[in-house]
């Protein structure tokens, strides 16, 4: 009993061991391996009691991006300060300010939740990168609009860097799970330059909060998968069966409706329940995006491919959506239509449509775009699945390949595989059908 007991142990140590490993590689992306979310609290000015701060959030990441209805961010007060006032942004709730007579705060809780302020927001209750309803770009997008700011007056707080203490347990939305905040550090005051660019000044205090996001944090399936088609041949490899996971059709109302539901406007125009709530087309893949990468002409000098994005999801419009792709060809591509291109390395190139917009499930659901390459001779070539991408990302989340062995391959490649996988077995056969000749 004790050697079971032992082993057991030992046993269980590995696999705590294991499945940490497991979750801690879950939030490093290869292809952008230093992107994360910076939230800088910048301590502008001292009061009575407190101090004005300017908290600026920078989106580092190349391709992820936080859409509509934005982000959420969160923290834990270290004493018991309140928010006198806020520029924009605001606290979803201002908690039991009871025990204020005359100037009462925002915010008095101790744990606030703040959110961005929407566009249209007077001007008075603006400062810089404000009120754009939450909505940041990622870094390769756009690094002007990666930018989210807002202004907080803090009360019931230290007046001078050695009596104010830094928030704790931050958390950030977008709008839902994925982003885990480390503690708030301390850094050296962040220095500003004026308009006129002759004079530095400097915050009071600054710290820094870093987020990272993990897609298995996010959700429990994908949320995106790869299909694939090419002119040499009539198989198109679809997306594999349940690769966003499998729901069952319940007329509509959990899951998925399909595309011929007899009442099916009446089930999206329904409100109960949330908009943000997925409803999906019924699928053998049931994943909300679709990305199909068909190889479409072969020149003497040039290949071309054609993509296609397709919208499941009835419930959602995608804004500001991107697409990453990973190909050896990419240091070659030499036009793309429709799409707007951004290289990020030489093998990866970052796609969105022109007008930002991928509409919901239906008639519209979809954008296409063709991209030629120009061929590099000393590597080109169709055999063996190389015309394909080896990854795929759709707003920055990894999508569902096939399997590498189930890709389009060349007639004569595929004869050749074929003839290769059969000539062991019938070698046995014979060897077999010899022995019993000979018995």
């Amino acid at each position: 009993m004790e050697l079971f007991g032992l082993i057991f142990t030992k046993l269980t140590v590995l696999m705590v061991l294991l499945l940490n490993f497991t979750y801690t590689t879950e939030a490093y992306d290869p292809l952008d391996p230093n992107g994360n979310i910076t939230i800088k609290w910048d301590v502008m000015s001292w009061t009575p009691d407190g101090y004005v701060a300017v908290v600026t959030m920078f989106n580092f990441q190349q391709y992820r991006h936080i859409q509509a209805p934005g982000w959420t961010l969160g923290w834990v007060w270290a004493k018991k300060e309140v928010i006198w006032s806020m520029v924009g942004a605001q606290t979803t709730e201002q908690g039991d300010c009871s025990k204020y007579k005359s100037n009462v705060p925002h915010c008095c809780k101790k744990d606030p939740t703040v959110v961005d302020l929407l566009p249209g927001t007077p001007y008075n209750q603006q400062i810089a990168n404000c009120c754009k309803g939450g909505v940041i770009s990622s870094w390769a997008q756009d690094s002007s609009t990666a930018v989210s700011a807002f202004q907080i007056s803090v009360g019931a707080a230290g007046t001078t860097n050695k009596t104010v203490r830094v928030p704790k347990n931050f958390t950030l939305k977008s709008p839902g799970p994925g982003y885990t905040c480390g503690p708030a550090k301390i850094v050296r005051p962040t220095k500003f330059v004026t308009t006129d660019k002759r004079r530095t000044t400097q915050a009071m205090m600054t710290w820094n909060v870093t987020c990272t996001y993990s897609q298995f944090l996010a959700q429990k399936a994908p949320t995106c998968c790869v299909s694939l088609s090419s002119f040499y041949n009539d198989t198109v490899v679809n997306c594999p069966t349940c690769a966003c996971g499998c729901r069952n059709n319940i007329n509509g109302t959990d899951g998925c409706i399909d595309e011929n539901h007899p009442h099916l406007a009446s089930v999206l125009s329904s409100t109960g329940k949330s908009s943000n709530t997925p409803l999906l087309r019924c699928t053998h893949h049931m994943c909300p995006v679709r990305i199909h990468w068909h190889v479409k002409l072969n020149y003497k000098e040039y290949w071309r491919v054609k993509v296609t994005v397709t919208n499941f999801n009835y419930r959602m419009n995608y804004t500001q959506w991107n697409m990453v792709a990973q190909h050896p060809n990419f240091d070659n591509l030499t036009q793309i239509f429709s799409f707007n291109y951004k290289s990020l390395t030489p093998y990866e190139g970052l796609m969105k449509f022109y007008n930002d917009l991928l509409s919901e499930a239906g008639p519209l659901g979809n954008v296409q775009s063709e991209l030629l390459f120009r061929k590099d001779l000393s590597t080109f070539t169709f055999e063996k699945g190389w015309a394909f991408p080896r990854r795929i990302y759709f707003n920055g989340d990894n999508c569902v390949m096939p399997p590498p062995d189930s890709y389009p391959w060349l007639p004569n490649a595929s004869s050749r595989t074929i003839i290769s996988i059969c000539f062991p077995v019938i070698t046995i056969f014979a060897s077999i059908m010899f022995l019993l000749a000979n018995v």
